[in-house]
């Protein structure tokens, strides 16, 4: 990971995909680096561990019934707000730990910051569409995020120019919509305290 280009793709979309799916995450890269096909840094080869990569494995299986089921996934995400923002600044400070100081200070805020504005859009996006009656609407949002997030993986450790054009994208887009979703949850709470 000696390009600092790739660091950089590697640490953004470790941290942006894990303010979405964090234990997806942390399989696929503990799984790509086991099988050697990812060189991953010295602070996250841990997740090649066979004990790391079983409890990854069975979170990712949680948490992928867990996001299927309407209300059960805002339950989901509402907890792992407190879990999937400091992980996200963990995974970009530990990505460029190898570099001086104050770059990897500079990436765990950055990560920490990815992870909040991926988890916010993806949380509060899925608060207004579990009003909906069907649950169809919430399968396919989730199966979405999944096919996302495993793409913007799949970027971030192979093709670092389309992780970097795609995360600017997403954030021009959640800066967007992310007025929107607040106006819309205080409507709904408004309507539910009624």
């Amino acid at each position: 990971m000696a390009d600092p280009l790739s660091a950089a793709a590697l640490a953004g979309g470790l941290s942006w995909a894990s303010g979405i799916r964090l234990y997806m995450t942390l399989f696929a890269a503990g799984w790509l680096g086991r099988a050697g096909w990812l060189d991953l840094p010295p602070a996250l080869q841990t997740l090649q561990s066979p004990w790391v990569m079983t409890v990854t494995g069975t979170l990712l299986v949680v948490e992928f019934l867990a996001d299927k089921v309407p209300g059960v996934d805002s339950a989901w995400d509402a907890i792992h707000t407190f879990i999937r923002i400091p992980a996200g600044a963990i995974l970009g400070a530990a990505t460029l730990g190898h570099m001086a100081p104050e770059w990897t200070a500079a990436a765990a805020l950055l990560g920490g910051t990815l992870a909040a504005g991926a988890h916010a859009t993806k949380a509060g996006s899925r608060v207004l569409i579990n009003t909906s009656p069907e649950p169809f609407s919430n399968w396919t949002a989730s199966v979405v995020e999944d096919v996302g997030v495993a793409g913007g993986l799949w970027a971030a450790f192979f093709h670092p120019w389309i992780l970097i054009s795609f995360l600017a994208v997403f954030f021009l887009v959640a800066l967007w919509l992310l007025p929107k979703l607040w106006r819309g949850l205080r409507w709904l709470f408004r309507r539910l305290s009624a």
